[in-house]
């Protein structure tokens, strides 16, 4: 009898083959609550005892998909105890073919997301500046996130039957277009990871770029600001730090002061002299704020003038601005209390070709 009652048949299978299904189904649903509890409870425990954060990081983030993957995995299994009409199989198979590609990529993605967490997050957080922290890591894993699910799909749809290589082709032409309208936007992207990556400047730095001179306030994932000398907060798209002379004046050893002084012809060949060393002397009197290397030459005969190099270099510790204009106005007073004289083109004014 009771035989004859597990070879009934149900929808073309026996009352046997449903029970068997049903097991194993069954069976998965159980293993998948099983597999979260021991997770949750004693596999976080043991991580909880190692030094590194990886393996509760991975705990946390992987139980859910290994869950759902174990529960796919046992229904694919009951399904197939029974006895399902061909073109119905058809279908399910490629249904459980699907749900196991994305919950294999949704695996695999937040692998990848708790890697980040774990070794991009701390250099972050000790980085001096929080726009790491709060505009590169968010690219980082999204980028991931896309990456990852993107191809997860493309897998997905080519096991359910559709034609990917057409799908591509159609897409990698609207693809095209669009990297075409959005070229400035992803090379602005990329020079803000240059600049993450590289790190020519940080938020303080005053800096040279693309003809603005100024100090560095915020560097973000798709531009920059900086206060000019001037005044004005200017927006510089990242791709300038990667075609253009970049110079940090932060991070420079010394500022170097390059000046051509003229003295009129009249400068006796001893005053000359006497003109050279005061300048060395202004170098060697300064030496709190000045470096010892310089230049002192007498090095041309101009048409209005006779002409002196003189070139001194700036501590890096020193106020730039305030040194020198102290060193400016200190050589006008040594060379006027001397009776030197600068020269201008005298010889123009006297044509009657000046005009003020």
């Amino acid at each position: 009898m009771g035989g004859t009652l597990l070879h009934t048949l149900i929808w073309n299978n026996s009352l046997e083959q449903w029970l068997l299904a049903l097991a194993w189904a069954g069976g998965a649903w159980l293993a998948g609550k099983l597999l979260y509890w021991v997770s949750s409870s004693v596999l976080r425990k043991l991580a909880a005892r190692t030094e590194t954060r990886l393996d509760d990081i991975l705990i946390v983030a992987l139980r859910g998909p290994v869950v759902v993957l174990v529960t796919v995995i046992g229904f694919y299994l009951a399904y197939h105890q029974l006895d399902i009409p061909e073109r119905l199989d058809r279908w399910a198979d490629r249904i459980f073919k699907v749900a196991s590609v994305l919950t294999f990529t949704w695996l695999v993605a937040r692998m990848l997301d708790a890697l980040v967490e774990e070794y991009l997050l701390p250099r972050a957080k000790r980085e001096q500046t929080t726009v790491i922290k709060s505009q590169l890591v968010p690219v980082v894993r999204s980028a991931t996130k896309v990456l990852v699910w993107g191809m997860g799909l493309i897998l997905a749809l080519n096991n359910a039957g559709y034609n990917v290589g057409a799908l591509l082709a159609g897409i990698g032409i609207g693809g095209l277009a669009m990297a075409m309208a959005a070229k400035d936007t992803v090379a602005n992207i990329f020079g803000g990871i240059t600049v993450f990556a590289d790190k020519p400047f940080q938020t303080g730095d005053r800096v040279r770029v693309a003809g603005y001179d100024g100090v560095v306030q915020e560097v973000g994932i798709r531009s920059t600001r900086i206060r000019t000398l001037d005044g004005p907060i200017v927006v510089v798209p990242n791709f300038k730090f990667t075609d253009s002379v970049l110079e940090n004046v932060t991070n420079e050893p010394a500022r170097r002061i390059r000046h051509e002084l003229g003295l009129v012809y009249q400068t006796s060949p001893e005053k000359m002299e006497e003109a050279l060393a005061l300048l060395h002397k202004l170098v060697d009197d300064h030496q709190d704020v000045l470096e010892q290397d310089r230049v002192v030459s007498f090095h041309a005969f101009k048409d209005y003038s006779l002409s002196i190099l003189f070139a001194y270099h700036i501590r890096k510790s020193a106020d730039i601005m305030h040194t020198q204009s102290m060193v400016h106005l200190e050589l006008l007073r040594r060379f006027h209390a001397a009776g030197l004289e600068f020269a201008y083109p005298t010889a123009v004014e006297l044509q009657g070709d000046y005009k003020p």
